[in-house]
């Protein structure tokens, strides 16, 4: 079987899933090849397809051009990809419908960047290769980590739902536990942040899709909530400017990328994730299992995990009201904790186990099917 992924490196959250598939299907028996651009750490056998390009169409296209000539060549029972390559006879689609993203990105933009927008050849390249892949007549299997993308997918594309297969990403619930709370103090007097007061973490990069602009701005409502931001982004600076012009910047904790979150998760009253498109981040499962209440958006897949007002709350992403009432409704510290205890009930089934067994099942039947 034939795993594609253009770069691989084990500390991505989309080539975790890549690994966990290959150790599934190593333990299993079979023979699993990653088929990548680029890879660090320990993959398994690899193939190198590294073809020249010069625009990021071209990166797409020949890479996608070149990893089924490949598979192709090795005849492999399976071919699954984790890009958008038309030929492929399973797709895992954990970045969501480029489409749907789209949409909602053109949202926060004014008419004529909406229309650039619309008009970029890589975006509609990346459209163009989706609806190929997705009606292309070879695929019979698309993983889906959200119902949301499944749904998401039958409304825009010709394709048989029968082909659609929700199996969400699974969470290690001993590594994120409430007894991460032990971290409490020594995470807030290494941010300075008061033992009682409301604290907010933020976790990911891509800051502007994840809506951090729109949180900065519902906070300097809530003046007394404070907020640990993890991760990363290229604008750093423009968002701390943002803090500074608000008026909050001496509520706001920039921790930069942490080699352990946990710790953050433990010291933290809530999670918030105010992002315009998100299939279904991994953070949204850890903060749950740590047992935190989720705030997040009706365009996240996380999403479907959530009670509003008993786990957490749901908002569209631009509604500052709403999210400045769900940051004022969890400025409650009895609130938060009872929302928190129902945020691990609901997230404890979802092991790295069961999704495991899951695609066990799944890989036996398509490989069967493969071989008959």
């Amino acid at each position: 079987m034939a795993l594609i992924r253009q770069q691989f490196r084990l500390d991505g959250g989309g080539e975790r899933i890549v690994a966990q598939m290959a150790r599934v299907l190593h333990d299993h028996g079979h023979d699993v090849t990653l088929i990548a651009r680029k890879w660090s750490g320990a993959a398994g056998s690899v193939l190198k397809c590294d073809p020249p390009k010069w625009t990021r169409v071209q990166r797409e296209r020949r890479f996608a051009e070149e990893a089924m000539q490949i598979a192709q060549r090795q005849k492999f029972d399976l071919v699954q990809s984790h890009e958008r390559i038309p030929g492929c006879q399973v797709y895992r689609a954990g970045d969501g419908v480029h489409a749907s993203w789209l949409e909602q990105r053109s949202r926060t933009l004014s008419g004529w960047r909406r229309r650039l927008l619309l008009r970029n050849n890589y975006h509609r390249y990346v459209m163009r290769a989706e609806r190929q892949m997705f009606e292309h007549p070879k695929l019979t299997t698309v993983i889906c980590n959200a119902r949301m993308i499944a749904d998401e997918i039958v409304e825009r594309f010709e394709i048989d739902p029968a082909k659609l297969q929700v199996i969400y990403n699974g969470v290690d619930t001993d590594r994120f536990h409430p007894e991460l709370k032990s971290h409490r103090q020594q995470i807030r007097e290494q941010y300075q942040i008061e033992p009682d007061s409301p604290l907010a973490v933020f976790v990911g990069s891509g800051w502007e899709r994840k809506g951090l602009a729109v949180l900065l701005k519902a906070m300097r409502q809530v003046p007394a909530m404070n907020l640990i931001v993890v991760g990363r982004d290229k604008s750093h600076r423009q968002f701390e400017k943002q803090a500074e012009q608000c008026g909050i910047a001496a509520r706001i904790r920039f921790a930069g990328v942490q080699p352990d979150v946990a710790p953050y998760y433990g010291a933290a009253d809530l999670f918030v994730l105010p992002t315009l498109y998100d299939p279904f981040p991994n953070a949204v499962l850890e903060a749950m299992a740590s047992g935190l209440p989720v705030l997040t958006t009706d365009t996240c897949g996380g999403a479907e995990f959530i009670r509003d007002g008993n786990s957490g709350y749901v908002r569209d992403a631009l509604d500052t009201d709403g999210w400045i009432d769900a940051l004022q409704a969890c400025c409650d510290y009895d609130r938060t904790q009872q929302m928190g205890r129902e945020s691990r009930r609901i997230v404890e089934p979802h092991t790295s186990l069961a999704m495991q067994q899951q695609l066990t099942s799944l890989y036996e039947r398509l490989l069967q099917e493969a071989k008959s």
